[in-house]
């Protein structure tokens, strides 16, 4: 089978195309740096001919609300017209759990932008959305400090690992579209704040980190649910122990 992978060089796309390949699949590695562009559609007709899967991992390079709805919306057009020309038979997109659910932060409103072009493309299509990745724990932290105190709200937060991320996408992309949405998790749920107090102390990182219930991730107001799954999730394998026992944990 015939893959196109859009973001194929980055932290999942990497994982996905080769766990793809593994499978004896023909798999492009589709990104700007080989040729493939989703923006300036160089390289994407022929890219796509004889494809039989698309599976969208794009992001924008920056994430000021109107580059970022620029990017999601031009490059989601972009690909559904050159899938709809090569008859691709199933669109695949990773996307956020909460995006409908936090219309004051940007990229999330872009996120849903691209969810409702994929929808109504008429191509068959599986959407996938994520919780954030244990990966990003770092930065999170980063985003929220203060000096030497962290504040992040107290909401629900459901980590998983980019490992169990490019796992699910590989399968959902070799089986039967869905037309709707999946959603998938780590195993473990617990406050926004106690995560990341865990993952600094497992790290040696000393800063504080401070529950207030007014903290804005990435410019969003959260609620107690805003960033979890409201119901029937997909989880990964990856606990968060275990997790924080491996290597690039500490990267």
């Amino acid at each position: 089978m015939k893959i196109v992978v859009i973001g194929g060089t980055g932290l999942i796309g990497s994982k996905t195309v080769a766990i793809l390949r593994q499978d004896s699949h023909d798999v492009i590695a589709a990104s700007p740096q080989s040729g493939i562009n989703s923006i300036t559609v160089e390289g994407l007709k022929e890219a796509m001919v004889g494809a039989q899967v698309v599976i969208d991992l794009a992001n924008s390079p920056s994430f000021e609300d109107k580059a970022v709805l620029h990017f999601f919306e031009t490059s989601g057009r972009n690909l559904l017209v050159a899938e709809a020309a090569a008859g691709v038979r199933h669109h695949v997109a990773l996307s956020i759990v909460g995006t409908d659910r936090t219309p004051d932060n940007g990229y999330f409103r872009a996120k849903v932008a691209q969810e409702k072009l994929i929808a109504t493309s008429g191509i068959p299509y599986t959407i996938i959305r994520s919780t954030q990745f244990l990966e990003f724990l770092g930065g999170i932290a980063a985003s929220g400090a203060e000096g030497n105190v962290v504040r992040l709200a107290p909401g629900l937060f459901q980590p998983i690992a980019a490992d169990d991320v490019f796992a699910i996408v590989a399968d959902v992309a070799l089986a039967a579209p869905r037309n709707g949405i999946i959603e998938i998790a780590g195993p473990e749920r617990a406050p926004f704040n106690e995560i990341v107090a865990r993952y600094l102390k497992a790290v040696g990182d000393p800063r504080e980190v401070v529950r207030d219930p007014e903290a804005r991730y990435f410019g969003g107001r959260v609620e107690e649910h805003s960033l979890v799954p409201l119901g029937e999730a997909r989880l990964g394998r990856i606990g968060f122990d275990e997790w924080l026992r491996r290597p690039q944990a500490r990267a």
